[in-house]
């Protein structure tokens, strides 16, 4: 049971607990074949692990519980036991896991922020210098833009296209996957650029959509949290988030804020390297947008 190909509704994998599943899923095409065996038991009877030894897994898994810790490891723990620990009761579980049930809410915001910063300190240190170059190099060099991605996703590509759309750049966007590739095939053209975002990297329609515009020159820029993911593996270009923190469904705000990071130093480097015209199409904006904004309104006196 391939976790990329995984039925969204009624698949067991959706009960694999997140942090599992998206690290697995990051991995899954480079395990050997008594690795795969593990997983694909962990995938398909998620409910059994908590109360199986390591060597009824293994056995029923039909492979060595060498294997079994070796996957365990490789998905970040120590050992089986914290595998094992992992598939416990989700009534347990809160929405943050280094956040109790017995935490003040002063220590739920504090915890909460420290989650968000650490997030943007790590993916400041995990993002190639070389990669980053070269994207704002394809950002300057392209005539249109598109910023696509899916759920959450897709607030964070919105926000981008406004900020490029507000300087008079050609950009698009869209959440539906047919919009995305009508977009590709009658907006964009080789040498343009599209910017997918996806955390997981395994977003179906997002590698559609990055399939369609490669085979029509047009460059694919991956910003996702895992390297080994199939966005990152094929995209042309790859800004990897670092965001570990975990929550039981998978969003978090950290992620988005990352994201949003990139984005904005994208922007910015894109403003500095386009010169004083795109600076005055801003301005021009800013005035323009203006005429909604209430004037008389003094914040100082409110």
């Amino acid at each position: 049971m391939n976790p990329e190909t995984s039925s969204v509704s009624t698949n067991p994998s959706d009960r694999v607990p997140h942090r599992c599943l998206i690290r697995l899923r990051g991995i899954y095409r480079s395990l050997k074949t008594a690795e795969r065996k593990a997983a694909d038991f962990l995938l398909a009877s998620p409910d059994a692990i908590h109360e199986a030894g390591v060597v009824e897994f293994a056995a029923r898994a039909g492979c060595s519980e060498a294997t079994v810790v070796r996957l365990a490891q490789r998905l970040g723990y120590d050992g089986y036991p914290g595998l094992r620990n992992d598939f416990g009761s989700p009534e347990a579980e809160v929405p943050y896991r280094d956040i109790a049930t017995t935490d003040r809410p002063e220590t739920v915001l504090s915890k909460v922020f420290a989650n968000s910063v650490q997030a943007l300190q790590d993916t400041l240190a995990s993002i190639d210098p070389t990669q980053y170059r070269k994207a704002v190099d394809a950002l300057a060099a392209a005539k249109s833009l598109a910023f696509f991605g899916l759920g959450n996703a897709a607030v964070v590509a919105r926000e981008a296209y406004h900020k490029f759309l507000r300087i008079g750049v050609p950009c698009h966007t869209a959440e539906d996957p047919d919009l995305q590739l009508i977009i590709l095939s009658n907006h964009l053209n080789r040498g343009d650029l599209m910017v997918a975002i996806s955390y997981s990297g395994e977003s179906k329609p997002i590698l559609s959509a990055m399939r369609a515009a490669q085979a029509r020159g047009i460059r694919v820029l991956a910003i996702t949290n895992f390297p080994r993911s199939s966005l990152a593996r094929a995209a042309d270009l790859v800004l990897l988030t670092a965001v570990f923190q975990e929550h039981i469904n998978g969003e978090i705000g950290s992620q988005r804020l990352a994201q949003l990071a990139v984005l904005e130093s994208l922007y910015v480097n894109y403003l500095l390297r386009s010169g004083p015209s795109v600076r005055k199409a801003l301005a021009s904006a800013n005035e323009v947008i203006g005429t909604n904004k209430n004037r008389q309104f003094d914040p100082l006196s409110a």
